[in-house]
This record gives structure tokens, sequence and C-alpha cells, in this order.
């Protein structure tokens, strides 16, 4: 099965959308909010085969032709809205996607459900386009918005949808998913479960990804031995990173594991409280060397790196500028 009853965590929207099923009262306008890789897809994706499943409960019941049409996505009333550029979702992708076919009435199911991905990337122009359809939409039409940031969107947008917030899930449903669907170890569950701060998604790109377990040694070992390398290796180090494709937030995200490590043991000096707990004698020696003040302010250049590559400053001046606060610290 993969009904609501799969969805970790997020029990108030798995509820609403339950109750909207059985009682008959859908909107014709939902937003899904929450962060990146957080199950907004997933969830609109079980919403919309349970609205066209022909057995009709509030769960798909993933049998019948048009569950079946929908997991292989073919069916032609689920209509996924793309976008040619990455950055941005343009008034003509809302037209021809959207507006231009909205009166064109389902072909085989009893709604004609659109999904758009990253919301928050519609133009004003292409919100203005969609805000015509939200005001007055064909009794058939339910759009589900999925976004990362409500606030991108008009508040005419927003008034006019139901607006669903998704949480950070509890680690330790987090851990249990990991370990009980995916059969992760419990020391590797326990790492993915630091970086993914209540992201069930995140958290199992983590757990599958080859790339995290190599990423994250490259990450400590520069770490460890930072001190004794010059500026020009340390970048070396930084470029070979690159290669790899993985979001460079989640590498600034091992260094900041790392360093919150080495405040708790230097704080408590109780290995059982470490995430890295095989790194301990790294972690015992960066503690010794470094004051609090010192650590507080390397974890400070990293909220600051993560905002300049944000605003799309330049990669390898960002990164230097981290590095030397790491080795000045």
């Amino acid at each position: 099965m993969a009904g609501f009853e799969t969805v970790v965590g997020q029990e108030p929207i798995v509820e609403h959308l339950k109750k909207a099923i059985s009682t008959g009262k859908i909107s014709h306008a939902y937003i899904i909010n929450g962060d990146r890789a957080a199950g907004k897809e997933y969830i609109a994706g079980i919403f919309a085969r349970a609205l066209q499943c022909e057995k009709g409960g509030t769960d798909p019941c993933e049998e019948c032709h048009s569950c079946k049409q929908a997991l292989s996505g073919n069916h032609p009333d689920i209509i996924r809205v793309t976008h040619e550029k990455p950055g941005s979702v343009g008034v003509d992708d809302v037209r021809d996607q959207i507006t231009g076919s909205v009166y064109v009435k389902p072909y085989s199911g009893k709604y004609k459900i659109y999904i758009l991905n990253e919301a928050e990337k519609m133009t004003t122009q292409a919100q203005n386009a969609l805000l015509k359809t939200l005001e007055e939409p064909p009794e058939y039409v339910v759009i589900l918005l999925l976004t990362t940031n409500v606030n991108m969107l008009l508040p005419t947008i927003q008034s006019r949808c139901v607006v669903l917030n998704m949480k950070p899930v509890k680690d330790d449903l987090v851990k249990k998913y990991l370990m009980d669907e995916l059969s992760i170890p419990e020391y590797k569950a326990e790492v993915c479960v630091a970086f993914a701060r209540g992201n069930v998604g995140k958290a199992r790109l983590l757990a599958l990804s080859e790339e995290f377990d190599k990423v994250r040694e490259e990450a400590i070992s520069l770490l460890k031995y930072i001190n004794d390398m010059e500026l020009p290796e340390v970048m070396a180090a930084i470029k070979k990173i690159t290669e790899y494709k993985f979001d460079v937030n989640d590498y600034l995200d091992i260094i900041a594991v790392w360093f919150r490590d080495v405040l708790m043991f230097k704080a408590t000096h109780d290995p059982n409280s470490l995430i890295f707990t095989e790194e301990i004698q790294s972690i015992r020696k960066r503690a010794d060397k470094s004051t609090y003040e010192g650590i507080e302010k390397i974890i400070d250049a990293l909220d600051t790196a993560k905002a300049r590559l944000t605003a799309n400053v330049n990669f390898e001046l960002t990164m230097e500028l981290l590095l030397l606060a790491i080795k000045e610290n």
C-alpha cells in the first residue's frame, strides 16, 4: 500500500485531506508548504490518486485502472505542470498547461487535478494568470500548489487556497522509518537524522546516497587537518567537493554538525551526546584547542556562508572566507 498511512508525521495535513475526501468538501485549490524534499509531492500524489480512485475511499486503492494510471504517471486528469527555466515558472507555463485547458472537462476522472511543484518560482505575471482561474474555477478542478516558501505567493492567491504547512517530524520517527522501512543501520540512521532536522525526504536521500558517506569523510578529514594545511591545499580539498552531485548546503551542514559536537563535548565531556561518536579523538582535540567564543564564531561563519551562497556570491570566495574563519578560531 502507498496510501496516507505511509506518510511519516504530518498527521494534521493527512487528517485534513482525508476529511475533505470523506465529506466531499474538496477545495478548488490547496497550497502544501514545506522544505525541499520534505514529501510535498508524495502527499499531493496520494491525494490526487484518492480523489480519482474508482473505489471511492479516503485512500487510493492502488489497484483500479485510475490508480494504476496515476502510479505510472499516465493519468489524463492528473496534470503535473513543468517549467523550462529552472529559476522561474513563467506566464506561458501557466497559460499553456493550466488556464488553457482548465475548461476542458475531465476525460475519465471525477476531477481535473493540476500539481505545480516549486510554485514559489511563479513570476507575478504567472500568478496573476492563475488568479483568474482561482477566482472562478470549474467545479471539477483541483489545483495543488507545492511551495518551499508560501510568502512568495501573492496574498490574493494565498487567500483563495487552503494552506497546509508541513512541520518537522520528530527525530525518533524519522530514525524508526529509516531503520524499519529502508533497513539502514542505527549509527548511519542517527547521522542522517541529525542532518535532516525533521525532514523525512532529506533523511531518506542521505541514507540512500552513496556520495553522502564520501563527502562526509572528506569534510571531516578536512576539519581534522585544517590547522596544518596551507590555504591552496584547503581550496583544492574544497574544489574536490564540487565534483560531487551534492548540495553544498548539505556539505556545510556536515561541518556545522561537527562543530556542534565539538561545542557539546567541550560543555559536557560526554561522548554519548555526540553525533559523530566515531570521531571522539579529533573532537576532543578540537574542543581542547578552541574557546567557546571561537566555536560560536565558526557556527556564525557557517550561517553567513549559507546566506552568501543563497545570494549567489562566488562559491570559492565564500568558502575561502569560511575556512579562514575556521582556521583563525
